[in-house]
């Protein structure tokens, strides 16, 4: 298979055309070439997508598949697909689970959901604050180009090595480290995330087989209890949780999610009861695999490290913030059971 991957050079792109070449596919990544380094294996086209004709370097060239990973600009995507759709026989879009209208209600199905209003045209293409919105019109431009080939896929949170989020990562970076660390909220609440190589791995037999129509890519829901031990396991931890009721981290500041002085992956309950809590069923009954979590976490772990335990976050609290807040959440009167 002839594949293109618009990118290739950083996450999940290049772990797109690393799962190809690993195939034995012919891939070409076309991108500017100053982010990263395409996989050993795989072809380096120089585009410019900022650039009305940007993709001239690929003109006269057709492909089996062409996988777009384009993160917020619609106008990016319309150019593509009008350079190279007529030529390519399925098209991958990775779109996102921010689409979504509806953060509260558990168990929704990407085919059922409701969506968010598309971004305008004239839209700041690079505001992130509008992600949801612009990535609407990304998937509306593709369906209305390609969409007889078009898989879209809207993947959850991205996780495992080259992610420079800090949101999975803070975890098992902190967990390997033992003692008390900070729980946020209730053990039943749920997660979920898919590891880049899964998304990935899934984006090419989507290419392979031809997959059309339009599914999350996320695991199946986990209770945050049984994936925090889980994840103590794999890392090699006897780390003990200390599970901290929403409200009280609410009233310390410490914001969700992500960003500094978050606690990443933790979501208020029930305003985004549903944003982890989706129905996959159909994704895997497509060909999603989801591997353990014990090689997700040791992945993960191991980027952590080549990138320092230490350093600074961009997602995450300090230790120092962290045992302040233990503190003050021991000494908190009334009774300690938690809530959300």
């Amino acid at each position: 298979m002839r594949l293109l991957v618009l990118g290739g050079t950083v996450f999940v792109s290049h772990a797109v055309a690393a799962a190809a070449v690993a195939r034995g596919h012919r891939v070409t990544c076309a991108a500017r070439g100053v982010s990263g380094s395409v996989p050993v294996g795989a072809e380096l086209v120089r585009v410019d997508r900022d650039q009305p004709d940007g993709l001239e370097p690929l003109d006269g060239r057709t492909f089996d598949a062409v996988v777009d990973v384009e993160s917020l600009s619609f106008t990016r995507v319309r150019r593509a697909l009008a350079a190279l759709g007529p030529g390519a026989g399925h098209w991958t879009y990775v779109s996102t689970s921010s689409v979504y209208a509806d953060n509260e209600t558990p168990g929704q199905r990407a085919g059922a959901a409701p969506l968010l209003d598309p971004a305008p045209d004239g839209a700041d293409e690079t505001d992130r604050g509008q992600y949801g919105p612009l990535k609407v019109a990304c998937e509306n431009a593709v369906r209305s180009a390609v969409g007889e080939r078009a898989f879209v896929c809207r993947p959850g949170l991205i996780v495992g090595p080259g992610d420079w989020s800090d949101r999975f990562g803070y975890w098992p970076a902190r967990v390997s480290l033992g003692g008390r660390f900070l729980a946020p909220g209730r053990a039943e609440n749920e997660v979920q995330y898919v590891d880049v190589r899964d998304c990935a791995a899934w984006i090419v037999t989507a290419a392979e087989q031809g997959l059309v129509g339009t599914l999350d890519a996320m695991c199946p829901a986990v209770r945050w209890g049984d994936w925090l031990t889980d994840l103590s396991t794999a890392v090699g931890s006897a780390g003990e949780p200390v599970w901290v009721q929403q409200d009280f981290l609410v009233e310390h500041g410490v914001e969700p999610w992500m960003g500094p002085g978050s606690l990443p992956m933790w979501l208020p309950i029930p305003e985004y009861a549903g944003f982890m809590t989706r129905d996959v069923s159909e994704s895997l009954t497509a060909g999603l695999r989801i591997r353990p979590l014990q090689d997700t976490a040791a992945a993960s772990l191991a980027w952590e490290r080549e990138l320092g335990l230490d350093r600074e976050r961009r997602s995450g609290i300090t230790r120092e913030r962290e045992a302040e807040l233990l503190r003050l959440w021991a000494d908190r009167s009334g009774p300690a059971t938690p809530s959300c």
